[in-house]
């Protein structure tokens, strides 16, 4: 075991599981958590948490997951948990870059999210399968990974639920206080129940990076006061419920990333142009970073932690995306570019995200992601001995 070495979150699910994920796909006459709706289901799922787990332990995780065997997706599953919220099948599903890079890659499409009540987060299934995964864990550490408040608030607050005859919230101010409530709901409980680790999952970071060419906020004609603004207020969202989290007695982490989609990914953006917004005001304990590519850009932007000694930073510099090892000399020349900037004490390694951030996972077996695993944990023995 090297505590240096961590993963994200999500694994590879295995072929019985995803028999039910691919069912729950298709249809939106079903209710989450769907157990009621595919006889087994619950009994698969539960009996694949348990496997994924030993297998964890086996391969020397300090810190565990369920593999989010218990989503189908890194942040729906969570809304579709609140009071509130209705799942629907839109008429798109997200839209990815494909491996060339530039033609659109189109996600699973039960993404649709109506508001039909005020929001509350008590009494989760989240809090169900976090108690499923501490029986498992035994002694050992475990973490409970959702999306961030300011990611599900930009995702409700662009959609049509806001506003016109009927609708539940009228104005952004009035959906991020009922937002703020319900995060605050679950957050109690999570710690009631006797979780230690929140890690919030954050994709949106790098549409306020002006060098990303994938973003609608970029561009001469862009009202550059109005994006600040925003960015503003999802570091704001944010904090609210970090704050809290701390006043519990809570590690607050987070993972941010560009996009992870059966290999794909959503778009570009630099860090350092987003170092002074999302690195240096965000609260959290630790940051886990995605930088397996040029995407990310220098490891400069890490200097913004500088004078924030007790924060931690946990480098992506490994691929999920990819079924081959990842080049170890490329890894431990940036651990030591990174060490030079921040003291090598306060980083570790991980992969840049999970394996399966929706349950299709990336475009590997499950030998080659524990293969994978097994490479990160030796690196990171061999540069933190």
């Amino acid at each position: 075991m090297c505590e240096r070495f961590q993963i994200v979150g999500s694994l590879l699910r295995p072929a019985e599981l995803l028999e039910y994920k691919q069912q729950i796909e298709h249809r939106d006459d079903i209710q989450y958590p769907f157990y009621g709706d595919f006889q087994g289901y619950e009994q698969c799922e539960a009996k694949a948490i348990q496997t994924v787990v030993e297998q964890e332990k086996e391969h020397g995780l300090s810190i565990l997951t369920d593999g989010e065997y218990s989503k189908s997706m890194w942040h729906l599953d969570f809304v579709w948990g609140f009071q509130g919220i209705e799942r629907y099948i839109a008429p798109h599903g997200y839209f990815f870059r494909d491996i060339d890079g530039t033609s659109k890659y189109e996600t699973r499409k039960d993404i649709g999210l109506r508001i039909t009540g005020e929001l509350g987060g008590k009494n989760h299934h989240f809090l169900q399968a976090y108690r499923q995964l501490q029986e498992h864990a035994g002694d050992w550490e475990t973490k409970l990974c959702v999306p961030s408040p300011s990611h599900i608030f930009g995702e409700l607050s662009w959609s049509d639920n806001l506003g016109g005859e009927g609708a539940v919230y009228q104005s952004r101010d009035e959906l991020k206080a009922g937002l703020v409530r319900a995060y605050k709901d679950f957050v109690g409980e999570f710690a009631a129940a006797g979780g230690l680790i929140l890690q919030f999952d954050d994709c949106l970071w790098e549409l306020f990076a002006d060098d990303n060419p994938n973003s609608p906020f970029t561009g001469e004609k862009i009202n550059h006061e109005e994006v600040q603004s925003l960015a503003t207020e999802f570091i704001d969202i944010n904090n609210t419920i970090i704050d809290y989290g701390h006043s519990l007695g809570l590690k607050m982490w987070t993972h941010n990333c560009r996009g992870n989609y059966d290999s794909r990914n959503m778009g570009g953006g630099s860090y350092v142009k987003i170092a002074n917004l999302f690195l240096k005001q965000l609260k959290y304990d630790r940051f886990f970073l995605e930088w397996d590519d040029e995407r990310a850009g220098s490891l400069e932007a890490l200097a913004v932690f500088k004078d924030r000694p007790e924060t931690e930073i946990v480098l992506g510099l490994l691929s999920s995306k990819t079924n081959t090892l990842d080049d170890e000399e490329r890894v431990l020349r940036m651990l030591d570019e990174a060490s030079k900037i921040i003291p090598k004490e306060r980083l570790l390694l991980s992969h840049q995200c999970g394996f399966a951030s929706c349950d299709g996972g990336n475009e590997l077996t499950q030998a080659e992601q524990w293969a994978k695993i097994t490479q990160g944990q030796e690196l990171a023995r061999q540069y933190w001995a």
